[in-house]
């Protein structure tokens, strides 16, 4: 069901958010929905508010105005920056998080996470000895510990090699499918939101300017024929005054 019918699921709810840093507003009355499994992107220019939205859905920071519903379940917030310890184990870490997060039986929960990422063999290694690509699923372990129903992730590909790209994505698709874990990501990458995301979120100086299917934003352009989605980004973009 479209997130538009009042039957449909709803994991995640902001509603009129915005937020201001002086005389500077960072986001400006967003609203939207997301459901369970489903993949949303956000993208647009530097400064258009991505992660300002993001540390609000997950509660590091305050809105200035709105609300924000979360189905029962804490989001799982993964930062740009890995918010993990490079001296400790991978299974420290995630031990040291499930504690933290108050995870009902937090070794069952790390060895689960622990197959899920793949990392078992790597369970003993200090951080620091690994490479980019399983830092960030140690960091997506992290996430998903506590299993929460929405899933948050400030532009988890960043840095990575295609095939770490590859691997990510794999994880962050089956917590979205099989477990029916709404995810909420940003990137840079339109061809990235495009391959993962059922839906697009455009934000511009903090306006939520389109909400829809990827292939639909090419025919909210002019000349949408002739234009790949990026073409068609920049186009939307600039048609906007943006």
């Amino acid at each position: 069901m479209a997130i538009g019918d009042v039957a449909a699921p709803v994991a995640l709810r902001a509603d009129g958010l915005a937020k201001a840093f002086g005389a500077r507003r960072a986001l400006r009355d967003v609203t939207f929905a997301a459901a369970p499994g489903e993949l949303l992107a956000l993208i647009g220019p530097n400064g258009a508010g991505k992660t300002t939205l993001l540390e609000i859905l997950a509660g590091v920071q305050s809105a200035s105005a709105g609300s924000v519903s979360l189905t029962p379940g804490e989001a799982g917030w993964v930062p740009q920056q890995p918010a993990v310890y490079t001296k400790l184990s991978v299974r420290e870490n995630l031990e040291l998080f499930a504690r933290l997060e108050r995870v009902d039986d937090h070794e069952a929960a790390v060895v689960r996470m622990l197959e899920q990422t793949g990392l078992q063999e790597r369970a003993g290694d200090p951080l620091g000895t690994l490479s980019g690509g399983n830092r960030q699923r140690v960091n997506l372990a992290v996430g998903l510990l506590g299993r929460p129903s929405v899933l948050l992730l400030d532009e988890p590909s960043a840095a990575l090699d295609p095939r770490q790209r590859e691997k990510l994505w794999e994880l962050v698709t089956a917590a979205a499918h099989r477990d029916g874990v709404a995810v909420v990501f940003s990137t840079h990458d339109v061809a990235e939101a495009e391959r993962h995301a059922d839906r697009l979120l455009v934000l511009a100086d903090g306006e939520l300017l389109y909400s829809g299917a990827p292939a639909d934003l090419r025919a909210a352009t002019e000349a949408h024929d002739a234009l790949d989605l990026e073409g068609a980004f920049v186009r939307f973009l600039r048609e906007r005054g943006h």
